[in-house]
């Protein structure tokens, strides 16, 4: 969606490393925000965008505009995602993940890659999106890359620009959080560990919508832990105005 950063373009050199041709699509889908505001103020940084895919080498960038994905007869599909598009970031953004579907169904019929190149850090996002594509039967391979992060370890995000330099100093306590709760983690119940995480955040100024342990196949809540299921902790909340969210796998 644009306001690119580091994160983005360690997507752009992966595909550059395995494929003959690489292209970036950069639109700012209005489908997925359930909050007018949020869309109102998302970043917008088109030149600088593109001078960063032009020294990336990407080939092509693919820069739609609103009218041509959604035109005024373009039916509005319904996909069925199941108990993914209402947990986590589904409960709390409705209507999100629909609108994330929708436009990269249209973006993967446009470009038609054999590979899409995604991120972790929007780690249910990519469950959604593989969930679409089998689906909608896109032939196309799925790789997440990892997380790219700040020097004090903050993920990079587009939102990022929105914070002020005192909420961008306070903002290395969410994955500060997440790192004291992997290494201090052990096999059993596990629930009062998430309570405290949030009840730390909460007393530092952040609103937390949730901070959750959960299996990093599917998404389903762990509350109770055998040390091998493999599992992801994911946090979202807001600094001041700004929604951040994030992860990490445990194992």
């Amino acid at each position: 969606m644009g306001a690119l950063h580091q994160g983005h373009i360690s997507l752009i050199n992966a595909s550059k490393a395995a494929n003959r041709v690489t292209v970036c699509s950069i639109f700012i889908n209005p489908a997925q925000f359930n909050n007018t505001a949020d869309f109102n103020k998302y970043p917008i940084t088109i030149e600088k965008d593109i001078a960063m895919l032009e020294d990336a080498g990407s080939d092509v960038l693919f820069l739609p505009s609103i009218i041509e994905m959604y035109p005024p007869d373009d039916p509005v599909l319904v996909y069925d995602l199941g108990y993914l598009e209402n947990l986590l970031e589904g409960k709390y953004r409705p209507g999100h993940f629909q609108g994330v579907c929708r436009i990269v169904d249209k973006l993967l019929n446009a470009v038609m890659p054999d590979t899409l190149y995604i991120g972790q850090k929007d780690y249910q996002q990519c469950l959604v999106i593989k969930k679409m594509i089998a689906l909608k039967n896109h032939p196309v391979h799925v790789e997440i890359s990892e997380t790219i992060r700040e020097s004090d370890g903050l993920a990079m995000s587009s939102r990022n620009l929105r914070l002020d330099a005192a909420a961008r100093k306070k903002a290395v306590l969410i994955i500060e959080s997440l790192r004291k709760i992997k290494d201090t983690i052990k096999e059993g119940n596990f629930t009062s560990i998430t309570s405290q995480a949030i009840e730390h955040l909460n007393q530092q100024n952040f609103k937390v919508d949730y901070v959750q342990i959960a299996n990093a196949t599917d998404l389903q809540p762990i509350t109770v832990w055998d040390g091998k299921q493999k599992a992801v902790l994911l946090v979202a909340a807001f600094i001041e105005e700004v929604r951040l969210i994030d992860n990490l796998l445990l194992n």
